[in-house]
């Protein structure tokens, strides 16, 4: 299985991230390039997907960028670490929800070797903790197919500014919360990005 892996150490700006992922979609399409999988922080954006809706947005005065993959709205910045992807599903029977599976299962595994217990909710996208009988959202996932090919990612909140979601109704869900990993067990999560690639090949291959 050839996949690129690349890391950017330096925030990168949504727009440039979005344009690198479609060129390479169509240079795997057409057999040019390897697939990828690219870890980064964003610079501090508002993001809203394919199915948000303006009632989501709470504080009217914040910039938000509308883009093309599944989901609704969230926010990315500081603290936050997000797994991009470029997967050519029709090497894995274009089924998306297997690869999607595949996507939570690798979150939940990364996260229970730094002894946090999450899981997926039936009904909500994501990956979930229970704080206190507080279900609050620990990682944000949106996914966008095309020629099936899966692209965008995933986010993990690590050490992220928690009130930056007091402007928005994050992914469109009213009930819970957000957290981060901090918040949780303030340890050391500076390999997280190394054990989330680890265990995003291992399940890819299965």
């Amino acid at each position: 299985m050839n996949i690129e892996i690349k890391k950017s150490k330096k925030p990168i700006k949504y727009d440039f991230a979005l344009q690198l992922m479609e060129a390479r979609l169509i240079d795997i399409n057409n057999k040019n390039k390897n697939e990828l999988i690219w870890i980064l922080e964003h610079e501090e954006v508002y993001t809203a997907g394919t199915s948000y809706k303006e009632e989501e947005i709470i504080d009217k005065s914040i910039k938000i960028l509308k883009t093309n993959r599944g989901g609704k709205i969230t926010y990315h910045g500081a603290g936050q670490l997000i797994c991009y992807f470029v997967i050519d599903l029709k090497k894995r029977n274009k089924d998306i929800r297997k690869f999607i599976s595949i996507i939570e299962k690798t979150v939940i595994d990364t996260l229970d070797e730094y002894g946090i217990k999450s899981f997926t909710d039936n009904k909500n996208i994501g990956i979930w903790y229970n704080d206190n009988s507080k279900i609050k959202k620990i990682a944000a996932i949106g996914v966008r197919v095309s020629k099936w090919i899966a692209y965008h990612g995933f986010s993990i909140n690590i050490n992220n500014d928690l009130k930056k979601y007091d402007s928005i109704i994050p992914c469109g869900i009213r009930n819970k919360g957000v957290t981060n990993l901090m918040e949780i067990i303030n340890q050391d999560y500076k390999n997280l990005g190394n054990t989330l690639i680890k265990n995003f090949i291992l399940n890819l291959k299965n």
